[in-house]
Formats: C-alpha cells, sequence, structure tokens
C-alpha cells in the first residue's frame, strides 16, 4: 500500500483488514473499496487539487441538510481521498420522489452571487467559477463561451457552429430571468446519484451556485429519473420554459463531452444547438 495511503489511514485511526479492492466507474480518479477494523470506506487517488475540491464539495452539501445522504469526507492527504463507504438498494418511484424533495432542499439554500469562491473541474475540465450577480452572464462568460472556444481551438467545433452558440449565449438576457443563484450538485449525472436503505444518496459534487434547472438538465441528459421524482422536485411550480432551459442547461456538459471525449459528441451538440435555436 502506497506510503503516503497508510498514513493518512493511521492519522484517522482506520486498521486496514485486506487489499484496496477496485471500483468501477472511476473515469477520471482512482476508486477503491477498502476493508478496515472500523468498517469498509471508499478511496479516491487523483490530483489533489481536484480531491480538494471533491472533499468541499462533499462537505458542504452535507452541511446543507437538504434531506439527501452525502458520504462523510474520513481523510485527505496528497493524492488520496477516504470517504464513507454507501450501500445501495434498487429504486422505485419512492425513493424518486425522495431525490426530487432532496434536491428540491439543496436548491433551497440560496446564495448571494452565481459562482463559488474557489475554481473546480466537472470531471477533466478546470471549471471557472468567478462570482457573477447575474446568473445570464454566468452561464455565457463563465460555462458556454469557454467551452466553446477551447472546443474550437482543438478542431472540434467549426467557425459555423461556435458562432450559432456565441448567438444563443449573446441572447440569454432575451429570455431568461435572472434568478437567485442555488446551491447546486454540479454534476449530477446519473452515475453520481445512489439510493440506499436511508434515502437517496449524492457523491462526485462539482459544486457552485447558479440556476437550479442545472443540475435537474443534467440529470435528464442521459436518461431520466421519472415521474415521481419530477413531482416531487416542482411541487406543482414547473417553469413554463423548462423545455427550453433544459436544453440550454444541457449545452455545457455535451459541449465538455466534447471536449473530453471527442468528435462522437459533435452530432448532440449540435442538435442542442438546433433545440435551442427552434424556441426563438
Amino acid at each position: 500500500m502506497d506510503a503516503t495511503l497508510s498514513q493518512l489511514l493511521s492519522s484517522i485511526e482506520l486498521t486496514p483488514t485486506g487489499d484496496l479492492q477496485p471500483l468501477s466507474g472511476g473515469d477520471i480518479a482512482t476508486v477503491y473499496r477498502l476493508k478496515t477494523r472500523q468498517g469498509p470506506v471508499v478511496i479516491k487517488h487523483d490530483d489533489a487539487a481536484r480531491l480538494r475540491g471533491e472533499a468541499e464539495g462533499l462537505r458542504v452539501l452535507l452541511s446543507a441538510n437538504a434531506k439527501l445522504i452525502v458520504p462523510k469526507v474520513l481523510g485527505l492527504s496528497e493524492g488520496w481521498l477516504v470517504i464513507e463507504s454507501l450501500d445501495t438498494v434498487p429504486t422505485g418511484p419512492q425513493s424518486q420522489a425522495a431525490l426530487g424533495e432532496g434536491l428540491r432542499g439543496l436548491h433551497d439554500v440560496i446564495g448571494d452571487a452565481h459562482g463559488w469562491h474557489q475554481d473546480n473541474a466537472c470531471g477533466l475540465t478546470p471549471q471557472p467559477n468567478a462570482p457573477l450577480n447575474d446568473g445570464r452572464a454566468f452561464q455565457r462568460e463563465r460555462r458556454l463561451l469557454p467551452l466553446c472556444e477551447a472546443c474550437h481551438q482543438r478542431g472540434l467545433l467549426d467557425n459555423q457552429l461556435r458562432e450559432r452558440i456565441e448567438r444563443l449565449a449573446q441572447g440569454l438576457e432575451r429570455w431568461l430571468p435572472d434568478t437567485p443563484p442555488s446551491l447546486l450538485h454540479g454534476d449530477l449525472w446519473s452515475g453520481n446519484v445512489l439510493f440506499t436503505n436511508k434515502g437517496p444518496a449524492v457523491i462526485d459534487p462539482a459544486v457552485y451556485r447558479h440556476y437550479p434547472e442545472v443540475d435537474v438538465a443534467m440529470l435528464t441528459l442521459f436518461g431520466s429519473p421519472g415521474e415521481a421524482f419530477f413531482d416531487a422536485y416542482w411541487n406543482g411550480n414547473a417553469p413554463a420554459d423548462w423545455p427550453r432551459r433544459e436544453a440550454l442547461f444541457q449545452l455545457y456538459p455535451l459541449l465538455n463531452h466534447l471536449l473530453l471525449f471527442g468528435a462522437g459528441y459533435h452530432s448532440a451538440v449540435e442538435r442542442s444547438v438546433a433545440r435551442l435555436e427552434s424556441f426563438t
């Protein structure tokens, strides 16, 4: 076992009773499960800055008291993060409704500005979070335009599609109202949601404050949480322009996938842009 990890486990009074067991799903970090005398834990090995950001995000989500289960951070050292291990159970309408209620509670935690006090990362992509008072400006200047430029520089976006995205970004004030910034998970795809016997849990955050629909749109990007989730989350107050907001807030993660994984996501980006243009 790595000496730094051994020292970290000793400092937090965990005594291993077996070897590190690799877990699937660690596309960015290397993830392990470890049995200890004090119970099983999950261990991540990654870039130190990303792990610090993840640890902060987990602590912030836990402190929000939003009826979502968040694994406790047990220890953090250079390149290693130790967190509580969660046992999962099958999902159903009741647990989907609980996820909706929990996420609504998280989004009820309101901040002063869109963004965060420091930058973090969404996957391997640096995520600029310098605060802005207007949510439209934040979405344009901190999300859409930086990723659009990065994809263009790598030859993943042609000039025409780049210009279409820039026009959409510049036109947000024409239809999207500003809103108080909600606390977000920030990377809430379905793989970062677990269901436990104590309720729905969230992992691997990239927290900041912005429009609450950011998290909902990420959940629907590669699947659907189901009717029970939406009934609980909207609680009778779904925005009339949700389809348009969904298309908008799915564009950033699609651009991120294009940047990270290449041209296979180009058609998805183009479809998202066309969908947004259809509302004008």
